[in-house]
Parts: structure tokens; C-alpha cells; sequence
């Protein structure tokens, strides 16, 4: 059984955190050890696990562990990680075992959560530190790049590219061969059937930038 943490204890790291007994349960691999947060007290409890200290005390730790990045926010998560400097720390893939996920030239890289019943299929590349809430699905020849966050119940047709930290809503649907550029946040319930630019929010039916950051 190897040591693992999750950094967030907010909803969805409670949340990951019944990934990992969901994952325990078919194969027993990680013994959960307690959250890291900024935004706790050292000792807290939360759902009957302590709060181990601050995302700068992970550089403390003496001994192997792994690490799961349960942050939302694309730019915090990236945020966070900056934070990390320990030879000892590792962040696996936590994919819930109901998940659907063919052989066929699949490549993921690390720290990525996918949750309860997503389904990937074929040729697709997803990078590092993505999420993938419930109920996902990722078509072919997808490129996910690093740190994207996809909210519940959001589609991805095949041939789409989704640049560095992209935030895609609850719901949200993802045309074919379309792109959506770096730091670009997609609305709750969006339909986008043409490529986005970088840096905007994007909401509505087809989904059009409100705003540029």
C-alpha cells in the first residue's frame, strides 16, 4: 500500500478521495494519509482525515508519497504545483474504476483524476494534471494539453485540441475538429461549434467570447 495525500479538501478532494477507496476496493494500492490545504488549520479534521499542513509542507516530507492535485482551477493547480519541490512525491493517474478506457493509442500522462463512469476511446493524447469529472467523454484524436479541468457531463467530439489550462463548465458540449486556446473558460451548458480563442470566457448556444482576461 503505498502513502497518498490529496491537496484539497474542499468538495471535489473529498470527492477524489472515494476514488481512491473505489480503487481500493477491486485492488488495495493506496492507504490515505490526510489533506494538504492553505486554507485549513494544521491537525483540522475533515471527514474523519487530518489536515497534514499548508502546500509548501510537502517539501517537508521525508519518505515516498504520492500526491493528488484535487484543485479545480486550472491556474491555481498549475499554481500549486510551482509550490512542489520533493524527490520524494509522486503524482499518479487516479482513474475511477468504472471508467472506459480503450487500448487503442491511448496516452496519459501524470497527476491526472478521472472520475466515475467517463469514457475515452481511441487515439487520444490527455498530458498531465487534466480532470475529467463525472461522466466525461473524450472522442477520437483528442489532444488534451496540461492542467485543463472539465467539469461533469461535458462531451468532446473526436479531432478536438484543448490548449493549457482550459476550464470547461457542467454540460458543456465540444464540437469536431475544433480548438480552444490557452486559459479560455467555456460556460455551464455551452455548445461550442466554432474554435475558441485564448484567454476568453465563452458561454451560450453556439458558444461566442463575453469577455477577454
Amino acid at each position: 500500500m503505498k502513502n497518498i495525500a490529496i491537496i484539497g479538501a474542499g468538495g471535489f478532494g473529498r470527492e477524489v478521495k472515494t476514488i481512491l477507496d473505489s480503487i481500493n476496493k477491486i485492488t488495495p494500492t493506496y492507504k490515505f494519509i490526510g489533506f494538504y490545504d492553505d486554507g485549513f488549520k494544521v491537525g483540522e479534521i475533515v471527514n474523519n482525515y487530518p489536515i497534514l499542513g499548508s502546500v509548501k509542507d510537502i517539501n517537508n516530507i521525508s519518505e515516498s508519497c504520492c500526491m493528488v492535485m484535487a484543485i479545480a482551477n486550472p491556474q491555481i493547480k498549475q499554481a500549486n504545483l510551482n509550490k512542489i519541490n520533493n524527490k520524494y512525491v509522486a503524482f499518479p493517474n487516479i482513474i475511477h474504476p468504472s471508467v472506459a478506457i480503450s487500448d487503442d493509442f491511448v496516452e496519459i500522462g501524470v497527476g491526472n483524476i478521472i472520475c466515475a463512469a467517463c469514457i475515452i476511446t481511441c487515439n487520444i493524447v490527455i498530458k498531465d494534471f487534466v480532470i475529467l469529472n463525472l461522466m466525461c467523454t473524450v472522442g477520437h484524436d483528442t489532444i488534451i494539453s496540461s492542467f485543463a479541468s472539465f467539469m461533469p457531463s461535458v462531451n468532446i467530439s473526436g479531432e478536438v485540441l484543448i490548449q493549457e489550462r482550459v476550464y470547461v463548465g457542467t454540460g458543456a458540449k465540444i464540437i469536431n475538429q475544433l480548438e480552444i486556446g490557452r486559459d479560455t473558460i467555456v460556460g455551464a451548458g455551452a455548445v461550442v461549434s466554432k474554435s475558441l480563442p485564448e484567454n476568453c470566457t465563452a458561454v451560450g448556444i453556439p458558444a461566442k467570447p463575453i469577455k477577454f482576461h
